[in-house]
């Protein structure tokens, strides 16, 4: 057996046997680096099986955890789902409900039949936009309905106006450059105002009523008028630092692919004449005869003057 006296005096020689160790070891690789370079290599590929039994059981739980959690987050979507899709049965009643309210009432007023409105998809062949032109070239093939002027969206919103029209080709001039003009309806304000693109990601809001401000985050809609689809949907209006309003496209432009020009030659057909709702009386009777030249050049100036009634 081993004395307290030689345990002590063991114990004391430890700590610079370790150190006279650790001093040798880097002295030997900085003198056979190589030599130590591949003991090392093979000492570290002999323990890795034995590396692996030890981190088993953590590596196992670790991914028992892992598995867990993403059971965890599929029943959170799941739900979610559900619920989602919940609210979108209720949606999709009141939708069809109003659709049978809508064709009730255009029946008891005898309207015309809903405009079509044709359009011509096309794929992105070549991005244009630069310092000082913001357009995209378009794929179309062979088509007869494309004029120029007429609206280019994406899947969600409006992305530019057809500016050059060829043979299975044509340009489209996107709502930020700096050319572009399209009038645009506020919905929440209900004012009209133009859209001005100036070579920025935000086209600018101008030429609205002092009465009707465009307010913060309202959405922004085409104007229809002739040769323009109104209702396509543009944006949100957002105020710049400057107090300046400028309208954030709901299509991103920055990655265009599949874009779809509407015919704008389309319009609205108004109700036929026979069968509507009553109007007003006309204001002059229109079989008048009688009354001095005087009389009859101030008819031609009075409003309504010739309405019939329906």
């Amino acid at each position: 057996m081993i004395s307290i006296q030689q345990r002590q005096l063991l114990a004391g020689l430890v700590l610079p046997f370790l150190v006279f160790l650790s001093v040798g070891m880097i002295l030997a690789g900085q003198i056979w680096s190589g030599k130590v370079a591949q003991i090392r290599m093979m000492t570290a590929r002999e323990m890795t099986p034995v590396y692996n039994v030890l981190t088993f059981g953590p590596r196992q739980f670790h991914k028992w955890q892992i598995m867990l959690q993403g059971v965890g987050d599929l029943l959170a979507e799941n739900a979610r789902l559900r619920e989602e899709n919940r609210q979108l049965a209720h949606w999709y009643g009141m939708v069809q409900s109003f659709q049978f309210e809508n064709r009730r009432l255009k029946s008891l007023l005898h309207w015309g039949s809903e405009p079509r409105q044709d359009y011509v998809s096309g794929w992105v062949v070549r991005d244009e936009s630069g310092p000082y032109l913001r357009a995209v070239l378009l794929d179309v093939g062979t088509h007869s309905t494309v004029h120029v002027g007429n609206l280019a969206v994406d899947a969600v919103g409006l992305a530019g106006r057809v500016s050059e029209v060829g043979p299975h080709v044509v340009r489209v001039l996107l709502i930020e450059d700096a050319a572009s003009r399209i009038p645009v309806t506020l919905q929440s304000s209900g004012g009209d105002a133009m859209m001005i693109g100036d070579n920025t990601p935000y086209p600018r809001l101008v030429s609205f009523t002092q009465n009707a401000h465009p307010q913060e985050g309202e959405h922004v809609e085409t104007r229809g008028q002739m040769g323009l689809v109104g209702g396509v949907p543009v944006g949100h209006v957002h105020y710049l630092p400057s107090g300046r309003p400028v309208v954030v496209p709901d299509a991103d432009l920055s990655r265009l692919n599949l874009v779809r020009i509407f015919d704008g030659e389309t319009g609205v057909d108004a109700p036929p004449a026979s069968d509507r709702v009553g109007e007003k009386a006309p204001l002059l009777p229109a079989d008048e005869d009688s009354g001095s030249s005087s009389w009859k050049k101030l008819r031609r100036l009075l409003p309504f003057s010739s309405t019939q009634s329906g």
